[in-house]
């Protein structure tokens, strides 16, 4: 493999995403973790989950970014959501799920289309989960 163009540092203490935190090395994040509600934990701080879809929904959206612009295709407007769900396994444990919504501007559904497949190609958490989790990728435009 290549070497990195960065590497990206993270320490969880504490009870990890029970009560614990989690920052990176430069300092930049620094966030409290409790198991949400809906898992019947406290809540009132954030967890991996919601973690993990805004680092995958910033890098998708940069990597449409970068299609479209190699494609010399003006999108306005842009935004991408994530949804990250956890599951539980049959053998104890939990899995993930995720799905990718590309609101675009400025374009047609098919133009959308393309761009967001073609981003699911580049975008390196898309390249990291493929054939791993049951993800879904689709475009809306505005």
């Amino acid at each position: 493999m290549v070497d990195s163009v960065y590497t990206a540092v993270a320490t969880s203490t504490g009870d990890g995403r029970a009560n614990g935190r989690a920052a990176s090395s430069d300092g930049l994040l620094d966030v409290a973790l409790a198991i949400p509600r809906a898992m019947g934990g406290p809540g009132g701080a954030t967890n991996p989950e919601q973690l993990f879809a805004a680092g995958w929904s910033a890098c998708f959206h940069s990597a449409l970014k970068a299609v479209a612009a190699s494609r010399k295709i003006t999108v306005t407007d842009s935004a991408v959501v994530a949804e990250i769900g956890i599951h539980p396994t049959e053998q104890g444990g939990y899995t993930l799920s995720a799905a990718l919504h590309a609101e675009l501007g400025g374009i047609d559904q098919p133009t959308a289309d393309a761009l967001v497949a073609a981003a699911h190609e580049v975008c390196p958490y898309s390249n990291a989960t493929r054939g791993n989790i049951p993800v879904t990728v689709d475009a809306t435009v505005a």
